[in-house]
């Protein structure tokens, strides 16, 4: 009989991915949970969904093998969750909230690896006195404890900047902060922490250098890493322009120090039967090396990349974890030497009136070594109305190429992007959003 595999927001892109793992033909995959509802709606009802999808399992006639979660807030606590309940392998909600909650995450870090931790402290967006009350010099980073991917976060260089910050966070932040209340809410949260809740922002010292990101999983207490990613900034360092695997663009010392560093503080906040990626900064000239955050999950953006270079996708260890089997992955087993995910961005406000159709990414997908293109816009959307953006720029899709170099993947990247026909109309000025 097939083990039932639960996949929350599960697209068509990532069932392909999930048919590349080596015992695919022993597992049935089904979907928990629409996509919308726990990565696109920007309105979150956190006990709606858990109920949810417990109601979805109700329904299901069958045994519950296993529910893995690749995407961000909600679905990466609804899944841990949803999986306890059902008596399958999943890390305790304490140790995710010690990771996903920035503040509480931070506090965490400096207890265990404070040489790696920036400085940073915790404030209210809502205080027309916050700025005052930070002891953090410019220039600094903001974010919410809790958000989408890069939205609402801003490079802060002075008071108007600051100033112009907090009014975006405050008309956006409680979409996510008011849902993580209610899984702080169910937490036992130490006291330092009964005053920062999921619409507190966080003002973190500005570090810089080349980012670098580990993924692995900790099985019954075996800390293990399958991979290590490059996270190519764009040329004003705002935005993530590329991600490669394997990563080349430091050394293999210093991959080592991102890796024993992540197992220190994994332990020491009780992260077992789970997987991660972990986000680093190395600067080359001080040899200093920031820790930036914990993600507790596979990451979506990285499965088809492990696919084209070590031949199945990092599905194949967070099934294993969930499942309650020492995980494994091959190595460099793929059809290439490199691969990428490459964004595809668009600076300015705009409606779309074209994007790439299905014979435009099948053209693309056969001339350039089946690369896969994903389009996140749809014709008629305009940009500034669409959730979970970078706060700098509008992602409008992403390639995924495969490569026998580094040289040859960024030629493919560079004449891919110039083929795509997306095609967009302007934007009155003082339209409204």
């Amino acid at each position: 009989m097939k083990k039932n595999i639960f996949v929350l927001g599960m697209t068509d892109v990532q069932r392909g991915e999930l048919e590349t793992v080596r015992r695919a033909s022993e597992y049935a995959f089904h979907n928990l949970l629409d996509y919308e509802s726990v990565v696109r709606d920007p309105e979150i009802d956190f006990p709606a969904l858990l109920e949810r999808g417990r109601e979805e399992l109700r329904r299901f006639d069958g045994p519950v093998d296993a529910i893995i979660a690749h995407w961000d807030f909600p679905a990466s606590i609804l899944g841990p969750l949803l999986a306890a309940e059902h008596g399958v392998p999943a890390p305790s909600l304490a140790s995710l909230l010690k990771c996903e909650h920035k503040y509480w995450s931070r506090l965490e870090q400096r207890a265990v690896i404070p040489e790696c931790v920036p400085r940073f402290a915790a404030f209210d967006p809502f205080d027309d006195d916050a700025l005052s009350k930070l002891d953090v010099d410019f220039p600094f980073w903001v974010k919410p404890v809790k958000s989408h991917s890069s939205n609402l976060g801003f490079e802060i260089h002075d008071a108007a900047q600051f100033e112009a910050a907090i009014g975006e966070i405050r008309d956006e932040i409680t979409q996510v902060g008011d849902a993580f209340n209610d899984v702080l809410a169910m937490a036992d949260l130490p006291a330092e922490l009964r005053d920062v809740d999921g619409n507190t922002c966080l003002a973190e010292q500005f570090v810089t250098g080349i980012q670098v990101a580990p993924e692995g999983s900790v099985f019954r207490g075996d800390f293990a890493v399958h991979g290590v990613i490059d996270m190519h900034k764009d040329a004003d360092g705002t935005s993530f322009a590329r991600l490669d695997y394997p990563a080349d663009s430091v050394p293999e010392s210093v991959q080592r120090r991102m890796i024993d560093t992540t197992e220190r503080f994994l332990r020491h906040v009780g992260f077992d039967n789970g997987c991660f990626n972990a986000e680093y900064m190395w600067d080359e000239k001080t040899d200093k090396l920031w820790i930036i955050e914990v993600n507790t999950r596979i990451s979506q953006s990285h499965s088809d990349l492990f696919a084209k270079v070590d031949g199945v996708s990092n599905h194949e260890v967070a099934i294993d974890v969930a499942l309650g089997e020492h995980p494994s992955m091959p190595h460099r087993k793929g059809d290439f030497a490199v691969a990428s995910q490459c964004m595809v961005f668009h600076d300015r406000d705009a409606v779309v009136t074209r994007i790439p159709d299905e014979d435009d990414r099948r053209r693309i997908r056969d001339m350039d070594g089946e690369t896969t293109v994903t389009v996140q816009v749809a014709e008629g959307n305009r940009l500034s109305d669409l959730p979970h953006q970078d706060s700098y720029r509008y992602i409008l899709g992403k390639l995924y190429i495969g490569a026998d170099d580094r040289e040859q993947l960024v030629r493919r990247y560079d004449r891919i992007r110039a083929e795509l026909p997306f095609e967009f109309a302007p934007v009155e000025e003082g339209e409204a959003a």
